[in-house]
């Protein structure tokens, strides 16, 4: 869908300031222990196991099912320096694209030494990721070496209770590098309660990038490009998502994956079918066509996803509802606490 003409938009337009103690550096201790803060006709303090209340028969909730693979592996170059490789993409049995970091930026030819044998070779660049081109099926290796790749802003290495922590109960499509957020606050009791309520799910799948995590380059937002991310919306859920806007209800989306997938599958004007890559970037101008109420965390000042959210509920209501997140000392980002978003036009 088209932006509507704005003036030009600046990062720093998108900043806040938010404390370190409010980095939520593990998960609540059950899923649905988060709070929520609903931004609607005001700011309403709730928690996440009140979500029902603000849902009616008839709703459909759109869900990513993709599933985060252990794409963390940690080894040395061959002439001994460490090195760290971070998964973005299989494209191969043995082939990926990666981040690779290391005291000096790997040359074509560098053999990268894993545990057991296990080696990858540098094949060449393709933009800030290496192409690696691994001694055996990658999908193994990960299994037998690979760590689940926290967020960097978390500071820490992961734990055993990440592995099922920093996945959706629902996950079962394996491609992501960082998970659905917004989904972590779902347990089955919450999804099962959502169904006996007469609700609808729906499942779209975007492999989440660590691309997420990057900051933009450019003062002036329009002027960067976000990475491209694999969708799929399946023809069940174009059609649940009709049946559902002709019966009245409305589609809610969770989690900004959710938002971008369904958007980029609407940008002929209506939502059809899709099987392919997305760099969408959503900002403030944007006319969404498929989304009417939307699930999602608290996101990183300056970053894509705060623009997003910003371009669905207004950029001066968002930054407001941060500011009373700030005061009122809600947990911030992945493993933090939960929004619950209306259109600017319908508040």
């Amino acid at each position: 869908m088209a932006l509507i003409p704005c003036a030009p938009m600046f990062i720093s337009d998108f900043n806040y300031d938010l404390p370190d103690a409010l980095i939520a550096q593990y998960p609540t201790q059950e899923r649905r222990a988060s709070r929520l803060l609903e931004l609607g006709d005001s700011l309403s303090d709730r928690n996440f196991s009140d979500l029902p209340q603000l849902l009616n028969a008839g709703d459909l909730l759109v869900f990513n099912d993709t599933r985060v693979i252990p794409a963390r592996l940690r080894g040395h170059k061959d002439s001994g320096g460490r090195a760290e490789i971070l998964i973005e993409r299989i494209t191969g049995e043995r082939e990926a694209l990666a981040h690779v970091r290391a005291s000096k930026s790997p040359k074509p030819g560098t053999m990268l030494l894993l545990r057991d044998g296990v080696t990858a070779k540098v094949d060449g660049r393709d933009g800030e990721l290496f192409a690696l081109r691994f001694s055996s099926d990658i999908d193994s290796i990960l299994d037998a070496q690979g760590e689940i790749p926290l967020p960097p802003y978390l500071n820490r290495e992961a734990e055993a209770d990440d592995v099922e922590r920093y996945q959706t109960v629902y996950a079962r499509d394996p491609g992501a590098v960082a998970a659905p957020t917004a989904g972590l606050h779902f347990d089955q009791q919450m999804l099962d309660d959502t169904l006996a309520a007469g609700m609808r799910h729906a499942w779209v799948t975007l492999h989440v990038g660590a691309g997420t995590f990057q900051a933009l380059r450019h003062e002036e937002v329009e002027s960067n490009r976000l990475h491209s991310e694999r969708v799929e919306v399946s023809d069940e859920c174009v059609e649940l998502v009709r049946e559902t806007r002709a019966a009245g209800g409305r589609v809610i989306a969770v989690g900004t994956t959710a938002v971008r997938s369904l958007e980029c599958a609407s940008q002929s004007g209506t939502l059809r079918p899709f099987h392919g890559e997305t760099d969408l970037f959503i900002l403030p101008g944007y006319r969404f066509a498929s989304v009417d109420a939307m699930i999602t965390n608290f996101h990183l000042p300056k970053s894509s996803l705060l623009m997003l959210v910003a371009a669905f509920a207004g950029k001066n209501r968002i930054l407001r509802a941060y500011e009373h997140a700030v005061r009122s000392r809600y947990r911030f980002f992945s493993y933090g606490d939960s929004m619950f978003l209306t259109p600017e036009s319908s508040a």
